[in-house]
């Protein structure tokens, strides 16, 4: 089964491919002009055993907004083209993940209804580095839109808006990776008693 897809999304305000292998081995090229998001997709890819490859050229002049918002909306595009039909994966995923003092849980559905249920708080500014935290909830909004999966992100605690942002990225990747794994279990079926998802 060849779990892959490429997509490419070009629009007047960002020019963005992505290529994914769901059944990689935790390897990230990227090259965003987003150093900070990189490293979160870092996070994704290692922790989802997904091999990512991400090239974005936006408009980061006026500001990340619309770099780091298609940058969700294409990695959702390409997740749910490799995905495919969805028969024999286990569909449902959860994660807790722990850095220091934050703790968040990630719980995904590939239920073909986009949903996103983000209660995250950041402590201090919203800016680590030069980032826009503010922007995260738009990237995990786009990604829900196309990957067309119910998505619930918790911050349980934290202090560190690093250590926030990068447990709900670290438990994305273990998540999605419960998601997608595939069932012998199942053997073709579709893990749904609709029979469509």
């Amino acid at each position: 089964m060849n779990r892959k897809a490429e997509v490419e999304r070009v629009t007047n305000e960002t020019n963005i491919k992505i290529s994914v292998d769901l059944d990689g081995n935790g390897k990230l090229t990227a090259n965003t002009g987003l150093p900070f998001l990189e490293h979160m997709l870092e996070q994704v890819a290692k922790h989802g055993c997904i091999d990512l490859s991400v090239k974005a050229e936006g408009d980061l002049e006026i500001d990340a907004h619309h770099t780091v918002e298609d940058l969700g909306i294409t990695l959702g595009q390409a997740v749910n083209e490799a995905v495919g039909g969805k028969t024999s994966i286990r569909r449902y995923g959860h994660s807790y993940v722990p850095l220091d003092e934050a703790l968040s849980r990630v719980v995904i559905d590939l239920s073909g209804r986009p949903g996103l249920s983000y209660n995250v708080s950041f402590p201090r500014s919203h800016v680590v580095g030069d980032f826009d935290v503010d922007l995260f909830f738009e990237f995990f909004q786009g990604f829900v839109n196309h990957l067309q999966c119910t998505l619930h992100i918790d911050c349980l605690r934290g202090h560190n808006s690093h250590h926030i942002i990068e447990t709900i990225f670290k438990s994305l990747g273990r998540s999605l990776r419960m998601a997608i794994e595939l069932d012998p279990r199942m053997r073709d079926q579709l893990p749904s008693t609709k029979g469509t998802l």
